[in-house]
């Protein structure tokens, strides 16, 4: 870390804290993510080892670039290549509506290339959000947070530990199925290609049952598999199936083009 210089903090999180700094001889501009004492926290190291396997063995344009991993006071530090924003930060700079259609265009492409790289690697990233999408001022996408990533299930193995954020969570991840794969990229990409366009997420919802209910409300009826698993589901026992309906983001977007319609759904 001496040959860094702190240029700040950008960045907060459960993990620990995101740095923007200056290498003191090259005058490069990096990112350096520092993990809390993870020796003491199982979970954490966990995080931040499977952040360092992922990422080395995914290189893409459009996947931020680690650039080297060291240990300062037990504390492990990621270096990355520095980013100025996040598609977040674009957004909240808003103060109303969503981001310049040709612009979303743009950035949903490059994340669809991120994710058909990984994917082709047998790779899913699992928390895609506005937060992990890092955006350069010359408009260049790059995928970040590779800390809940993982390997697709093999045949008879089953994915148990996900923790992604709630909003972009696929109807799968919500009723408990644990053979899930690449679709949960998909959907948390639709998620971010609506929010980008309108400025507000699309199934913003306040509990995992009031994730399902505006899901179904807008996409139609679950698949006979997920209601199988929905019915077993002790966690969904509260959720009141209404008729079913066909899917709504027409009526939902009327301004939208029918090109854009299409595509989301």
């Amino acid at each position: 870390m001496e040959k860094y210089e702190s240029l700040g903090v950008v960045g907060e999180g459960s993990y620990g804290i995101v740095m923007k700094c200056r290498h003191k001889e090259t005058g490069q501009i990096v990112a350096i993510k520092k993990f809390m004492e993870g020796d003491e926290d199982a979970q954490v190291k966990k995080i931040a080892m499977r952040e360092v396997r992922m990422l080395k063995r995914l290189r893409h344009e459009n996947l931020v670039n680690l650039l080297e991993v060291f240990r300062r006071k037990r504390r492990l530090c990621l270096v990355f290549e520095f980013v100025e924003s996040t598609a977040l930060d674009l957004l909240e700079a808003r103060s109303s509506g969503g981001l310049d259609p040709e612009a979303v265009r743009s950035y949903t492409f490059q994340l669809l290339r991120a994710l058909e790289f990984c994917h082709a690697q047998n790779i899913i990233h699992r928390d895609i959000k506005p937060e992990n999408v890092l955006i350069s001022g010359l408009g260049v996408l790059k995928l970040c947070d590779f800390g809940f990533a993982r390997p697709l299930a093999g045949p008879g193995e089953n994915c148990t530990d996900y923790v992604a954020t709630r909003w972009y969570r696929a109807p799968e991840l919500l009723v408990g199925d644990t053979r899930y794969g690449r679709e949960v990229d998909v959907w948390a990409a639709g998620c971010l290609f609506s929010e980008m366009l309108t400025g507000d997420p699309l199934f913003p919802g306040d509990s995992d049952i009031d994730q399902l209910y505006q899901i179904i409300q807008t996409t139609g009826p679950l698949s006979k598999a997920h209601l199988e698993l929905l019915t077993h589901n002790p966690a969904m026992s509260g959720l009141r199936l209404s008729p079913a309906v066909r899917p709504r983001f027409a009526v939902k977007f009327p301004s939208w083009p029918q090109l854009q319609v299409a595509f989301l759904q």
